[in-house]
């Protein structure tokens, strides 16, 4: 197995072709760690190329059509096709070759030890519902460098907003702050499957940027890397439930090991965003003669996480890992030790003061194809765990999440494929008493997007009739029951509580989606989608640690009745969403 970063490749249909090549059994994959490199994609690709007489005629001009954005990665520059015609647009100089295409600059010299590619971002999706319309858009630009076969360094820029002022209806938003921050339709502690961001300051919808970058060294065994991206790692096609890439991506140092085919190993130490204020250290600003002001700073958040994936037989896949969140002044040495049990290193620095440990986590994956077009997999995810409380003696509950999922893809009907998830998260799991330590980046969970006590049920119908085209008709059931808040000398009871117990919030939505790849990274696509969300007040007494609602000062109350229905409604979903809402969404997008 050979490892080569250029770069990683930013999910997009590809995944989806990929996938579908995976279940089929025409070639393997690693799904339990995303985003795949682009030279990972590339060999794939180049897999299935050579088993051409497995795919049906959709599937080879798919293939023909991938192969030709990931050219680069093959050593050569890419060559279009339409109507039976050969399109080159390429350049030769005495050094290296050129090509024009979809639109992008590709650069080979003609040793092929350096590779370019420079690509420009556009894009716009409009919503448009009973509430008004909103609408989004991004641009930037991205580029990608590979030297001398050991070196990767890419980039990019995207620019987004979103827009809703003067769109949307005064009987949803009916003042200025409403209708500038309604078009926020992602922030922490919303209930969605968007990608989280952090919003600039601006006086309209949402503003904010989103940088990504690396470098790496590399050779066929395996590459170490410092990079900033989002991750994903368990098995998942709706949302992961060990890192679901939910929150905005974070620096970290990257090392990934594939010394043979049936073993990869992957870890990473990341620098997380904490969102909490640290009280003891802040600048001194002067606000004006004779006076300074303190502006305090966040506290230091760190991860160190790993994984180990192996293969051990065609149809057979699992991996096992485990994390830390810790929160100390400084990074500590010992988590840069890629293969570690993590809680056994913090056990060793803290347990001598009798002071509170780190939040650690363990996790698994796997996945089987007893059969060609059947997938089966399952995630499973440790926040804490005692064997004490498996008897049914004890009332309490570990905190823990599971997912399992299938994927039944191109039988009977060439390119039809059905989907399913099913995951469930108890009390308690991805928290922590201290908040910095929380399972969070951004303040946004880096788990399932649903945190715990929660549910969700996927499913999906997709359809590939011919190349670039993908017709996907889906329904996701979410449900929120009891909240808890994790209070360190309440915990007991709180994870005594009988998990799913009463619906708080509940969310259905089906999903009509139909998107065309016009060329390489140019995707034009049309939504229609239904949702029904609303909240329901407990009806079971309040238990110490539950959350029934906040003062605007920070202290905790009980609320009841509608207004306790408004505050879970207002607390996890945005307006824009709340109720009963047919959505029509449309959109042009080039490079991502």
């Amino acid at each position: 197995m050979r490892t080569e970063h250029f770069c990683p490749a930013h999910p997009t249909e590809i995944y989806d072709f990929i996938e579908e090549l995976t279940t089929d059994g025409v070639i393997s994959s690693n799904a339990a760690v995303k985003p795949y490199t682009r030279d990972a994609i590339a060999r794939m690709l180049a897999e299935a190329q050579s088993k051409d007489s497995l795919l049906n005629k959709r599937q080879k001009d798919d293939l023909q059509f991938y192969m030709q954005d990931y050219a680069l990665e093959l050593d050569t520059l890419p060559v279009y096709y339409s109507y039976g015609h050969r399109h080159v647009t390429q350049w030769i100089t005495p050094v290296s070759n050129l090509s024009l295409a979809d639109p992008s600059l590709h650069i080979l010299t003609k040793n092929k030890i350096f590779k370019m590619r420079i690509r420009p971002i556009l894009g716009m999706d409009i919503y448009a519902g009973k509430k008004g319309m909103i609408t989004k858009r991004w641009y930037g630009a991205e580029i990608q460098m590979d030297i001398a076969h050991h070196l990767s360094i890419w980039g990019s820029i995207r620019d987004n907003s979103w827009k809703g002022t003067g769109y949307l209806k005064d009987a949803y938003f009916p003042t200025e702050y409403d209708k500038i921050y309604g078009a926020r339709l992602t922030k922490p502690g919303y209930l969605n499957n968007l990608p989280g961001v952090q919003y600039k300051e601006s006086n309209y919808g949402g503003d904010f940027s989103d940088s990504r970058g690396g470098i790496s060294l590399y050779a066929w065994w395996g590459s170490i890397g410092v990079q900033r991206e989002r991750i994903q790692w368990g098995d998942a096609q709706h949302a992961s439930n060990i890192l679901s890439a939910h929150n905005p991506a974070v620096p970290m140092v990257t090392l990934q090991l594939t010394p043979c085919k049936w073993f990869q190993f992957d870890y990473f130490h990341a620098w997380l965003p904490s969102n909490v204020m640290d009280s003891t250290y802040y600048y001194s600003e002067r606000e004006r003669e004779g006076v300074t002001q303190r502006e305090y700073r966040p506290a230091n958040k760190f991860m160190a996480a790993n994984m180990f994936t192996f293969m051990p037989i065609k149809y057979i896949q699992f991996s096992i890992g485990n994390s830390i969140v810790y929160a100390e002044r400084n990074v500590q040495a010992a988590y840069f030790i890629p293969i570690a049990f993590f809680k056994s290193l913090d056990h060793l620095m803290t347990k001598g003061l009798g002071s509170e440990n780190q939040n650690s986590q363990a996790f698994a994956t796997i996945t089987v194809r007893p059969t060609d077009h059947l997938r089966l997999y399952g995630s499973f995810f440790l926040d804490e765990f005692k064997f004490a409380r498996l008897k049914k003696s004890n009332p309490e509950h570990n905190p823990v999440s599971y997912l399992v999922g299938f994927n039944w893809s191109g039988w009977p009907v060439k390119g039809l494929s059905l989907r399913g998830e099913f995951m469930r998260s108890y009390i308690a799991c991805y928290t922590h008493s201290i908040a910095v330590l929380d399972y969070t980046s951004n303040s946004y969970k880096m788990g399932h997007y649903m945190g715990d006590n929660s549910q969700s049920i996927f499913v999906e119908l997709a359809y590939r009739p011919v190349r670039g085209l993908r017709l996907v008709l889906n329904y996701t059931n979410d449900t929120k029951y009891n909240s808890y808040d994790y209070i360190r000398k309440n915990i007991g009871a709180i994870i005594a509580q009988k998990p799913f117990a009463e619906k708080i919030w509940r969310n259905d939505e089906i999903n009509f989606r139909a998107v065309y790849e016009v060329f390489n990274n140019c995707y034009a696509h049309v939504d229609f989608s239904y949702n029904n969300t609303r909240a329901y007040a407990p009806k079971s007494a309040r238990v110490a640690g539950e959350d029934r609602g906040w003062n605007a000062d920070g202290t905790s109350q009980e609320l009841s009745g509608d207004a306790l229905v408004n505050y879970y409604l207002n607390k996890y979903t945005p307006v824009y969403l709340q109720g009963k809402n047919f959505t029509v969404t449309c959109g042009l997008s080039f490079g991502f």
